[in-house]
């Protein structure tokens, strides 16, 4: 069974740093894209970051773009989301997803496997 766990959120105050992991695990095939996403209360789940499984290519909503990076450890079966300069606007539960299928990496309903999420608060 697919299973992904992420980790590594936190409070932090403004202008911090979080790396957040995801570790996966049952996959019976290559994934097309692994992603990270956020929802804060009230606002519909966004696209932050994608990797494609097949060449590393790596995508980045333009609003954390020189922040945020998303990287992969393939021996590890692990995606990282390393946040820096974090803002306020940042607080969200932030999820990691697989898509196995061909699909727009920033789009939820690309995905067909989510973790249960890890909360990031960021303070001014």
């Amino acid at each position: 069974q697919v299973q992904l766990v992420e980790s590594g959120g936190g409070s932090v105050q403004a202008g911090g740093s979080l790396r957040l992991s995801c570790e996966y695990s049952g996959f019976t095939k290559n994934y097309v894209w692994m992603g990270w996403f956020r929802q804060a209360p009230g606002q519909e789940r966004e696209g932050v970051a994608a990797i494609s499984g097949q060449t590393g290519m790596k995508f980045h909503v333009d609003h954390v773009k020189g922040r945020f990076t998303i990287s992969r450890d393939n021996f590890q079966k692990t995606i990282y989301l390393q946040m820096n300069s974090l803002k306020p606007e940042d607080s969200a539960i932030y999820y990691c997803a697989a898509a196995f299928d061909w699909g727009t990496w920033y789009r939820a309903e690309a995905y067909s496997n989510w973790g249960q999420g890890t909360q990031v608060t960021v303070s001014s």
